[in-house]
């Protein structure tokens, strides 16, 4: 009953809940009386002291949602002494049965066998009591009262269950708002560790080539080399232009509207291409235009296009450390081979000119604000299910090794 009001109007506040319990009991009592003056069985019409209780059993059922159990108990001692007086006794049945269905509509299923128990137990007993016609009436009344707590148990059940699917989707709303972040979160990064690695690379390679071209220039002004002049400069213009290119490409994902795309469709193609395996030659090219001496080996092997990326990225920032960091006339060994259904890359340097001016943990060592080189780089290894390591070489240099499985763990975030 006061379900369905719930159900329809919403749940009511505190203060709300007790004026509808009021006006409800209010008009329970007012058929109680029409009742009284209308039906005529065996009992006889309330005295005073019949009209009181009858009066008070409506009272105390305003509170029977907030104590179900002992409302009940002291409506059932009022009845008591109500129809021990042989008042009218169907004028009092609705408010025993509401009370009979609050308890099981909102107790445990305990509490609901006990009242019903009890109730019908106090009913027979007295009711047999007074002869076998007596007794066969009060059968007929224990059909209701079965029926009443039957239906209260049938509201707390539905209760439960529309209170359980509520509790799940607000959890499946708060499942979808974390995946949400998450994505973002993970988006962001990729973003920040791709522009990182672009913009490390191409503004150390751009530093070098400019300051081949100043020295050219300062060096000998009267027996100018414009020959290597015009070939740094070619340089630079080329780095900027695929620097251009490529942070374009990282870029387009932040315009390409993919996150209409709820399933996650379209993310690969907003992306653009994977860098891969092939681009290893050219990152080598760029770096023996800075002055390194490059030995790339790289076995014919095919990778997922993730592993590949990944396996390019951390190339990519490898040299661009040893050309920022190692000083001019160092070389640079690649290496990029499978061996236990892994990618196995490995970038060594020998050390000469900058043996002092890396940090393993990620910095650059040497006096320098700390960055994020090698930590981008094991975060791309760890994308893949991989892992790094980098650190000073025994005898002499910098070694960066990582391992990626061919079967990755995870492609999300990578680009």
């Amino acid at each position: 009953m006061e379900s369905l009001v719930e159900r329809v109007l919403g749940p009511a506040a505190p203060g709300e809940r007790l004026r509808t319990d009021t006006l409800f009991a209010l008009a329970m009592a007012v058929s109680a009386v029409v009742i009284v003056r209308s039906v005529r069985d065996n009992g006889h019409v309330p005295d005073v002291l019949g009209w009181a209780l009858l009066l008070v059993a409506h009272v105390v059922i305003v509170w029977r949602r907030r104590a179900p159990v002992r409302v009940m108990v002291t409506l059932m001692a009022i009845l008591l002494v109500y129809h021990s007086l042989d008042n009218n006794h169907t004028a009092p049945m609705a408010v025993s049965m509401v009370a009979l269905f609050t308890v099981a509509s909102r107790t445990r299923p305990r509490n609901t066998l006990l009242i019903g128990v009890g109730v019908m137990g106090v009913m027979l007993t007295v009711k047999f009591s007074e002869g076998m016609a007596e007794g066969a009436e009060s059968l007929r009344i224990s059909g209701w009262i079965v029926a009443f707590l039957l239906l209260g148990v049938y509201v707390r059940i539905h209760r439960q269950y529309v209170a359980s699917v509520v509790g799940r989707a607000e959890r499946a709303e708060r499942t979808r708002e974390e995946e949400a972040r998450r994505r973002v979160a993970e988006e962001r990064l990729r973003v920040a560790r791709d522009l990182h690695d672009l913009l490390a690379h191409s503004i150390t390679l751009v530093g070098v080539q400019t300051s081949v071209a100043a020295h050219v220039l300062a060096a000998d002004p009267d027996r100018l080399d414009r020959a290597a002049v015009a070939k740094a400069l070619d340089d630079v213009a080329e780095t900027c232009r695929a620097a251009r290119g490529e942070l374009r490409a990282t870029l387009q994902v932040l315009r390409s509207g993919s996150d209409d795309d709820e399933g996650g469709a379209g993310t690969d193609e907003a992306r653009g291409p994977l860098p891969g395996l092939d681009g290893l030659p050219d990152l080598a090219d760029a770096a023996r235009t800075a002055g390194a001496r490059v030995e790339l080996a790289v076995a014919d092997c095919r990778a997922p296009a993730a592993v590949g990326a990944a396996a390019y990225r951390i190339v990519q920032e490898a040299l661009t450390n040893v050309v920022r960091h190692a000083g001019p006339g160092i070389t640079v060994r690649v290496s990029v081979r499978t061996e236990d259904a892994a990618l196995c890359v490995r970038v060594a340097d020998d050390g000469r000119g900058g043996r002092e001016g890396r940090d393993p943990e990620g910095g650059q060592g040497g006096g320098h604000t700390p960055g994020f080189g090698l930590l981008g780089m094991r975060e791309r290894a760890r994308t893949v299910g991989g892992t790094l390591d980098a650190g000073p070489r025994p005898e002499g240099g910098f070694l960066v090794s990582a391992v990626l499985p061919l079967a990755p763990v995870s492609l999300g975030g990578l680009s």
